[in-house]
């Protein structure tokens, strides 16, 4: 205050001469004006700023508080709102690109996607502690692979945002699987104690990556579903009445199996005589064109391929052709005892997009002893199998992530031998247990859904369920069930299938405690054979026996992986409805 006045009086002395007194009093009366005239212009511009404040008139305010809203609003149906928020609304500058929802769902996926290509580098860096274990070295390995995956599926989510109506079912896909990336990287060290040292390097920012997906997810899918609901019912009223694919009622499961996928012209020919292009299905593979928008065919000719292959996401739309599923065979033996994790461990392993495979067999005779040791693991979204062997104990098919469908298929196995976080409809199959070993049960299925609102699960669709001939001869010693939850939301369901008395009369096996057996979706629905009786089922609060024909058409491949706008485009046989 006495510093403006001082300044007052001195601007306000001119140099005219005036007697000191009436000098002093005017100098005095025109500092006092000065004064009261500045305080009163502080305090009217404090009073109109907290006057705008309060009423919300300054336009960025409004805009600001709007920004919020919707995006409190976004978040309130996510199962972390809390992080969904705050990591919004601490973005530098959010309110300028928060107008609806959608633009919430693309700034969190924008941001998911940053601490995605962090925890890149944090695994890039773990790589190099010394001492690492051969297991921990190919675990990081599986992990930079995921996380490159899971940064491919956040930006073509972000790319079919921009017309979500259309690509609902795709949205979803992208950002389950996702979410399944991430548990499989935590997953590949889960087998000795020494691994967990490496799994807390990378536990928190795993997990935080997952919840962001699954924030993201339930944004979509809060967005989409009503949509989603009045479109379907449309498609299902065309397809049911213009699919000219599917299976009438009166051909009898065996005609089925005599109709055959049409004629495929090879683009390449594997032989390991020499009398083809190559003598290796990786070789042919790895020649394969990248992103291809069109099927190339490699023909594998009759004979057994002992090597891994690995259709990696940049080969899309390739499609294996064999001679007969008992003639081609593609075998290895990767396992976890011997230092693999269970993602490596398998023989054939599937990403690229719109893959396809007939008449082949794909084997893992680690044994039993070997513990996980996968024969075919499949993460290539709209894949599909038809007519093919899969042949393994523990851990035999891999359904990992994305939409998949087989169709007249057999796999075999004991220990949880068809798991993933797929969503996976197999039909017309024949599913069978093996004899594992001592002390062991047999688990038909693992599914891995750990989040309520992924769209996956593991269909088992007009199948026969039972028992290979070395089971039959000590079935009385050895449990056989239907499944167990591997996840929190383990989803499997079981419909107009033939299970035989292999099959426990509880049906299903918790995995530890009651862990998951509130939070499961197991059901079944008009199954037949001695092993369908449902009265000494479990009482678990996730298992149901469903009486409600709509609630099993969810189930079917025409709804469950978005059968209508793919299936037929493979040439495989195929039913959507029930």
């Amino acid at each position: 205050m006495s510093k403006t006045n001082q300044v007052s009086a001195g601007t306000l002395d001119s140099g005219n001469h005036i007697p000191v007194s009436k000098k002093n009093k005017k100098l005095f009366f025109f500092a006092s004006l000065t004064t009261l005239l500045l305080v009163s212009a502080i305090v009217g511009v404090s009073v109109g700023v907290n006057s705008r404040k309060n009423s919300g008139d300054g336009p960025h305010n409004v805009h600001s508080r709007m920004a919020h809203a919707i995006v409190k609003s976004a978040c309130s149906s996510t199962m972390y709102p809390d992080l969904c928020f705050s990591a919004i609304v601490t973005e530098p500058g959010f309110a300028r690109k928060v107008s609806t929802r959608k633009d919430v769902i693309e700034l969190s996926l924008n941001i998911t996607i940053r601490a995605a290509q962090h925890n890149y580098f944090n695994v890039r860096k773990l790589q190099t502690r010394k001492g690492l274990t051969k297991r921990e070295k190919i675990a990081l390995h599986d992990c930079l692979e995921t996380i490159d995956n899971t940064l491919d599926e956040l930006h073509r989510a972000i790319a079919d945002l921009e017309d979500s109506g259309h690509h609902a079912d795709n949205l979803k896909t992208l950002i389950s699987a996702a979410i399944t990336n991430q548990e499989t990287c935590l997953d590949g060290f889960s087998h000795d104690g020494a691994d967990k040292h490496v799994r807390e390097g990378l536990m928190d920012r795993q997990l935080h990556v997952e919840r962001m997906c699954s924030n993201a997810l339930a944004m979509i899918k809060n967005m989409t579903d009503s949509e989603v609901s009045m479109r379907n019912r449309k498609l299902t009223e065309v397809d049911e009445a213009a699919d000219g694919v599917r299976w009438p009622e009166w051909i009898s499961a065996g005609d089925r199996r005599l109709l055959q996928a049409p004629t495929v012209t090879p683009n390449v020919v594997v032989a390991a005589d020499g009398s083809g292009n190559y003598r290796t299905v990786a070789e042919a593979v790895a020649a394969a064109p990248e992103g291809s928008s069109t099927r190339y065919v490699i023909r594998i000719k009759a004979g057994v391929y002992r090597e891994n292959v690995e259709v990696t996401k940049k080969k899309t739309n390739i499609m294996f052709v064999g001679d007969g599923r008992t003639n081609t065979v593609i075998t290895g033996n990767r396992n976890v005892v011997d230092g693999s994790t269970t993602f490596h461990s398998a023989t054939v392993a599937v990403v690229g997009g719109r893959f396809l495979a007939r008449d082949i067999t794909f084997q893992n005779t680690a044994g039993p002893s070997k513990h996980q040791a996968v024969a075919l693991r499949v993460g290539a979204d709209l894949s599909a199998f038809y007519r093919c062997d899969v042949l393994a104990y523990q851990d035999s098919l891999y359904v990992h992530s994305n939409r998949q469908f087989f169709i007249n298929c057999l796999i075999a196995g004991t220990v949880d031998f068809i798991f993933g976080d797929s969503a996976v409809v197999l039909q017309d199959c024949d599913i069978h247990a093996r004899r594992p070993n001592s002390g062991q049960k047999n688990m038909v299925t693992a599914q891995g859904r750990v989040d309520p609102n992924q769209n996956t699960g593991i269909v088992i669709h007009n199948c026969r369920i039972g028992a290979t001939q070395d089971l039959l001869a000590v079935k009385g010693s050895v449990e056989t069930y239907l499944g167990r939850p591997w996840k929190e939301y383990s989803r499997t369901v079981i419909m107009k299938s033939e299970i035989s008395d292999v099959i426990q009369p509880e049906g299903w096996f918790p995995w530890e405690g009651n862990f998951a057996l509130n939070t499961l979706f197991y059901g079944e629905y008009q199954n037949t054979g001695p092993g369908a009786v449902t009265s000494a089922r479990v009482n678990w609060k996730g298992f149901r026996v469903i009486t409600s024909a709509t609630e099993a058409q969810s189930f079917t491949p025409g709804n469950f992986i978005a059968g209508s706008s793919w299936l037929r485009s493979t040439g495989f046989p195929f039913a959507l409805g029930l």
